[in-house]
């Protein structure tokens, strides 16, 4: 076998199926291994895994492609790019597959299988009642000339098989450490459908080995597989097909509500959702990376230039993670706070803008944005809340949350909201400051602190409690709309 390879010689892939939306578990899986290769220099190829006609897409394709270029989760190797392996994508490398199954059986590694289905199912059934591995029993390993004719004769048409070795396949798993799996527990499997169809069982480990990968990231689902394919290795290594078995390292679950390994089916699981709430790449990487390693002790908030530096896969936890919306939605927060103010009143224009603003696109005033944006950037979790945070300064009345209406209007607050406007109409609009000095003599004068006095006037003129600091809001507004909402307010409360 060829040597371990040395850091810069590191090859690893992501290669999804392209079927349905992105996750979040497999851009969990694309970030580990993004962040494996650019930390030591190496090779990430993107393979893209299309053999299934029934279930792949060229729409789930294209959202694939899509999706890691909004991560910014670039690739040295694969779709749009090219390299020396090409085609990166499996339907276009089926003659390959089919030569590869065709050196396993002359060379005795594989072997063509007539069981019908009804067969496979009741043989299981009998063994499980016997207390054996319910695996495939090796009937086919040894058909004679006579038995495949009489298949032959009967219409059967031949899965292959590939023959596993009759002993004890041990690997270091790099998340997991030492894992054995003994002969019994590991049975035949099957590498091609009786259509010629390749299967994923082949192709996956054939195109990791004809690509010269290193290492194999990937989900915990599929450790039960990793000893099949060290066998298939090391009939590639015999063929001249492969020069090394790759190091394996399992990522955790991702688990969900009540416990449960979050799934494509699970609505928090959809990449999709988090980018139509206006989730950062940077804010969501971050906290992907959180399920299952860790930063520092101390730190939960980093970029991926820093996440690049300190990634080591052995620091990566085997137990499974669990998906905290509210963390993700926190260090998102974070992540927007940390923004260059440019960047930030930019990336919240599509959520101003038609089809999201409840305004008409004439009534958006792009100087009150940017004299109000450095407010907001303080205070969203995604960048879609800027909606309905800035909604009062583009719409000609305000939306009146009712229970906002009903928590600030109490008794009294008709003649608060009188002194306010009188001194808010006497004041110098210039500055929040004095138009905080105007709302805190009003107060004083009904003998109220500040947070008594601001809230009638908050729900007056944006027609929420809690918002942006109320008096650079009033300054942006501007006196004769803030005033004649004021107005609106009272004749409401004496309607």
């Amino acid at each position: 076998m060829a040597s371990a390879p040395t850091p810069a010689d590191i090859r690893v892939r992501f290669c999804p199926s392209p079927t349905g939306n992105p996750h979040v578990g497999l851009v969990r899986t694309a970030l580990f291994n993004w962040a494996f290769a650019r930390h030591h220099q190496g090779t990430l190829v993107f393979r893209i895994e299309d053999t299934d006609a029934a279930r792949d897409s060229e729409e789930s394709y294209g959202q694939l492609l899509d999706s890691l270029r909004w991560l910014g989760l670039d690739w040295d190797e694969g779709p749009e790019v090219g390299g020396p392996y090409a085609p990166y994508r499996q339907s276009l490398r089926m003659d390959i597959y089919a030569d590869v199954a065709r050196r396993l059986k002359e060379a005795g590694h594989a072997y063509d299988c007539y069981c019908t289905n009804e067969e496979l199912e009741e043989r299981r059934a009998e063994a499980r009642a016997a207390g054996r591995p319910s695996g495939y029993d090796g009937k086919c390993r040894t058909l004679t000339e006579e038995q495949v004719a009489a298949y032959r004769a009967e219409g059967r048409s031949p899965i292959v098989r590939f023959r596993m070795p009759d002993r004890t396949i041990t690997f270091t798993d790099l998340v997991r450490g030492e894992l054995t799996f003994t002969p019994e527990n590991v049975p035949d499997y099957g590498i091609v459908r009786a259509n010629g169809a390749p299967l994923y069982t082949l192709v996956n480990p054939v195109d990791d080995a004809l690509m010269g990968i290193t290492h194999v990231l990937r989900g915990e689902d599929l450790l039960s597989s990793t000893p099949r394919q060290i066998a298939l290795y090391d009939a590639l290594i015999e063929l001249g097909l492969a020069e090394r078995v790759p190091a394996f390292g399992h990522l955790p679950y991702v688990m969900g509500e009540g416990n449960k390994k979050l799934s494509k089916r699970d609505p928090e699981s959809s990449l999709n959702l988090y980018r139509e709430r206006g989730f950062l790449p940077e804010g969501l990487l971050n906290y992907l990376s959180l399920l299952g390693w860790s930063y520092s002790a101390d730190q939960d908030v980093f970029g991926l230039d820093e996440m690049v530096a300190k990634f080591d896969i052995a620091d990566v936890n085997a137990n499974p993670a669990r998906f905290d919306l509210k963390k993700a939605e926190a260090i998102n927060a974070d992540h927007i706070r940390r923004m260059e103010p440019k960047a930030f009143t930019e990336a919240c224009l599509p959520w101003l803008r038609a089809p999201h603003a409840p305004w008409a696109p004439e009534a958006f005033d792009e100087a009150a944005w940017h004299a109000i944006a450095p407010q907001a950037q303080t205070r969203l979790t995604v960048l879609s809340d800027i909606t309905a945070n800035v909604d009062f300064l583009f719409l000609d009345e305000p939306v009146h949350d009712e229970a906002s209406w009903a928590k600030a209007m109490k008794d009294g607050s008709a003649d608060l909201l009188r002194t306010a406007r009188e001194k808010l109409a006497a004041a110098d609009w210039s500055t929040p400051e004095a138009l905080k000095v105007a709302v805190l003599a009003a107060g004083e004068q009904h003998g109220l602190k500040l947070g008594k006095a601001q809230a009638p006037v908050r729900v007056a003129v944006t027609g929420r409690t809690v918002g942006l600091p109320l008096f650079e809001s009033l300054q942006v507004l501007g006196r004769d709309r803030a005033l004649a909402r004021i107005d609106a307010a009272l004749a409401r409360l004496a309607g």
